[in-house]
């Protein structure tokens, strides 16, 4: 009977086994088949348009070539040497660091702002959002040229806002010591209602019953929003300042129809001098140097960001 009993058991247990292993089997076959079917083009596609340009960069870099021909004057690290002792660059590195604070202490928080008094619903709030939104959609080099006839000393509105005062218009774009400031006033115009939506979204989708507890329990306003809104909001909250930064990081489209990198250099970003430098004047060994340079920054940052700020996301 014990031997029956023991017989019986095994069977059950073999008999659960056996349908489990049956039923996780065809979906590891699904998932390989998917795996089989997506991931060699994917790979292909990541291969040419990623890993090989970045080393062909990296060994364009090391020639002083103008990107005739095959590149034959080797000079090793040369390029790098060049382009650490230019003024220029560190100016443009600095440029770069200025983005990223306003985009920081500026940008992000004019956005939360908004999004905190648009996230509710009330008559014109739908309207108001895509207003704030519009500048996103407009196009970079388009929003460049607008603000280009803006800040015109002539004629520009300005210019015409300056003489209704009854003082002499600036020209703006034309200073080496207010291109910069013009760019990242733009720059705030043009990208705050970007991380505006992110937020909003974030907002519209948080638990309100842990609000309304709060508000039970007697929270003020402005307790909830820094004890109970704000901690939820602090995901969405890192993958905007990510975006803010390495957005920062490859700004381009937005100084070349404004100031392209003038007067003197004094607006240039890491991506305008590497064109200045490296298209314009047809120095394609040392415009790929400062692309490897770049690139090493942005991938420095996008994994270090990764593993401190958003490990568990």
């Amino acid at each position: 009977m014990a031997r029956r009993t023991a017989h019986v058991s095994t069977m059950d247990v073999v008999g659960e086994v056996v349908p489990q292993a049956a039923a996780r089997g065809p979906s590891w076959d699904g998932r390989f088949t998917v795996l089989i079917l997506f991931l060699p083009p994917a790979l292909l596609l990541f291969t040419l348009f990623v890993v090989l340009p970045i080393g062909e960069a990296a060994w364009y870099s090391a020639f002083n070539w103008n990107g005739f021909g095959r590149p034959t004057n080797w000079i090793g690290l040369d390029n790098y040497r060049f382009v650490l002792e230019t003024r220029a660059f560190w100016l443009a590195l600095r440029n770069n660091g200025l983005i990223i604070a306003v985009s920081l202490l500026v940008q992000l928080p004019l956005a939360l702002s908004l999004a905190l008094m648009l996230s509710e619903r009330f008559r014109g709030a739908v309207a108001l959002r895509m207003l704030f939104f519009m500048p996103y959609i407009l196009a970079e080099i388009a929003t460049g040229l607008i603000f280009s006839f803006v800040y015109d000393g002539d004629y520009g509105l300005v210019a015409s806002i300056w003489r209704s005062f009854g003082a002499e218009p600036p020209h703006l774009l034309a200073s080496t010591d207010t291109a910069m400031l013009a760019v990242l006033i733009v720059i705030v115009w043009k990208y705050f209602g970007f991380h505006m939506m992110l937020f909003i979204a974030a907002l519209q989708g948080l638990d309100k019953s842990l609000i309304e507890a709060a508000r039970i329990d007697g929270a003020t306003r402005s307790q909830t929003l820094r004890h109970v809104v704000i901690p939820l909001l602090h995901p969405t909250i890192r993958l905007s300042v990510f975006f803010a930064i390495i957005g920062s990081l490859q700004l381009f489209d937005l100084v070349m129809p404004l100031t392209r990198g003038g007067p003197a250099d004094s607006s240039n970003t890491m991506v305008s001098f590497l064109y200045n430098n490296g298209i314009s004047r047809m120095r394609v060994g040392y415009g790929s140097a400062i692309g490897v340079i770049l690139f090493a920054i942005c991938v420095t940052f996008a994994f270090t960001y990764k593993r401190w700020f958003m490990r568990d996301e």
